[in-house]
């Protein structure tokens, strides 16, 4: 039986310089699983508030910039207090986004340790790198050098006010993953939750300004011409955008106008590689699946093809079929239900168009596990889950990010051969090497030519937060997360002496 939808409607405002701002439009959020029912309504800003929360960043810059970067790490964390209760944000984030209840959990902790790992690096601030004059040779014979007559300091600055936009898959784990770098790097934020699953993220950092200076933390939420000053204004001086590459390239263009740096994360279509000696146990299995199908598949690190060593290819299709074919596919907020729906009608056509494309070419398409029927005779956006296999190399399954539960299978015969066509492709973001000998799988992850590569896993269920993340390639520019995250929010400003006594060269 499926999950009631009788929740009443919940009303999200702007959050501009510290209050929450009532807009005269609204935009209704519908709920994927039942397209029918109303999750939230979001307020509609106009360019005059979207230009507001440029101006209440701008007017906090001096004050946060200013802040000791352990205070600015201690006020973060104490904001943090206030996230404590988590279940109707849970639940909230399941009805917008259609991911399972825990799946919704999960993501809200994220938010709250990615958090509290960035405030921990604060120390990793503040610090500056001098560079003396250097010493003239010690042999009287070397030849001397022209030695520079300066002593120059190098500090880490905050590059200044920051917008964040954010996509609908992971919105607060994903936001976390530049949000509180940015705030502990001395820079006020404006974060642009996504259109189709944006209340959980407006609820959250609602919460989290209450602990924080009016400004620092501005909130915009409604259609993408009426909000452009938070990425046109020539006071924005960082664009973090999660999307695809087209989405990517698009804001790069938008960016380049005032010359606004970017860090984009992009498309991944990630390639997982598996060798003739792995271990293929029931565990290693469902960390295929799971790498695969983790939130519909709609994870931008997730596994989007999956290449299997011609003399495993069988045992990998047959034992990720078998478990596949118990998947109960339904109502997030349901009990049991392995895999919810995708979060938009677009994303679900452009994924069953591909498998249709896929069979149409004479591919074999298996759809496995069960719709629960109540949750689908509520129209939702759901999909079997469903393994293309030994499809052309050039068909759209392949060469396509399917963003969606599809995951073409491939076998293959030459592993080095392999490796060079990935590293050939336009993505870059993950892949993962699975193989029973730990240095034959570290010198293939070493050749594997992407921001990150997993060994024996795969996906965000083995992401490590303390390293930085971002692509090669069209995948993306930039890094987030860690210490490079961190740096990825300042800037190096050089202040430089003349020594006494010094001649420079002249130019």
């Amino acid at each position: 039986m499926s999950a009631s939808t009788s929740v009443e409607p919940i009303h999200t405002d702007l959050l501009i310089n510290g209050e929450e701002v009532h807009a005269g439009d609204r935009q209704p959020v519908h709920n994927p699983a039942a397209p029918d029912e109303i999750v939230g309504y979001i307020s509609a800003a106009t360019v005059d508030q979207a230009t507001a929360a440029v101006d209440a960043a701008a007017g906090a810059w001096p004050m946060w910039s200013a802040m000791a970067p352990t205070k600015r790490a201690e006020v973060l964390t104490t904001a943090l207090r206030g996230l404590d209760q988590t279940e109707a944000r849970a639940a909230l984030l399941t009805r917008e986004n259609g991911k399972i209840l825990q799946e919704a959990k999960t993501e809200l902790g994220v938010f709250v340790s990615r958090c509290q790992l960035a405030a921990a690096l604060a120390d990793q601030l503040g610090r500056t790198e001098d560079l003396p004059v250097p010493s003239a040779p010690e042999a009287a014979e070397a030849p001397t050098p022209s030695l520079p007559p300066f002593r120059s300091r190098v500090n880490a600055l905050p590059v200044g006010v920051t917008t964040i936009i954010v996509p609908y898959n992971w919105p607060l784990a994903i936001l976390a993953a530049s949000l509180p770098y940015a705030l502990v790097a001395g820079n006020p934020v404006i974060v642009k939750p996504p259109p189709t699953s944006p209340l959980a993220v407006v609820e959250t950092l609602r919460l989290l300004a209450r602990g924080l200076p009016p400004g620092v933390l501005n909130v915009v939420t409604g259609d993408n011409e009426s909000v452009a000053p938070v990425s046109e204004d020539r006071r924005v001086q960082k664009i973090v955008f999660t999307g695809s590459t087209s989405a990517g390239q698009y804001m790069m263009t938008t960016a380049a106008k005032n010359l606004t740096r970017v860090t984009l994360e992009l498309g991944g279509n990630d390639p997982a590689v598996v060798l003739d000696d792995a271990t293929l146990d029931q565990d290693a299995l469902q960390r295929l699946v799971t790498g695969s199908f983790l939130t519909t598949g709609q994870v931008c690190m997730g596994i989007k093809r999956l290449y299997v060593h011609r003399s495993r290819y069988a045992e990998v299709v047959d034992g990720m079929s078998e478990i596949l074919s118990r998947y109960r596919i339904g109502n997030g907020l349901d009990a049991d239900i392995s895999m919810g729906p995708l979060n938009n009608a677009q994303q679900r056509d452009k994924v069953r168009q591909l498998c249709d494309e896929a069979r149409s070419a004479g591919h074999e398409v298996r759809e496995l596990g069960t719709i629960d029927p109540d949750a689908q005779s509520a129209g939702g956006y759901f999909l079997p889950a469903t393994v293309v296999l030994d499809p052309a190399p050039d068909s759209k399954i392949v060469t396509t990010e399917q963003f969606g539960p599809a995951l073409p299978i491939a076998p293959f015969d030459d592993e080095n051969a392999l490796i060079d066509q990935l590293n050939d492709e336009w993505a870059g973001l993950c892949s993962s090497v699975w193989s029973a000998d730990p240095e034959r799988a570290a010198d293939a992850a070493d050749r594997l030519r992407t921001g990150t590569v997993w060994i024996n896993n795969h996906n965000a269920v083995a992401q490590d937060d303390r390293a930085p993340f971002g692509g090669f390639r069209q995948s993306g520019i930039g890094r987030e997360l860690g210490v490079d995250g961190l740096l990825d929010f300042t800037e190096p400003h050089t202040v430089t002496y003349s020594v006494p006594g010094e001649t420079g060269a002249q130019s």
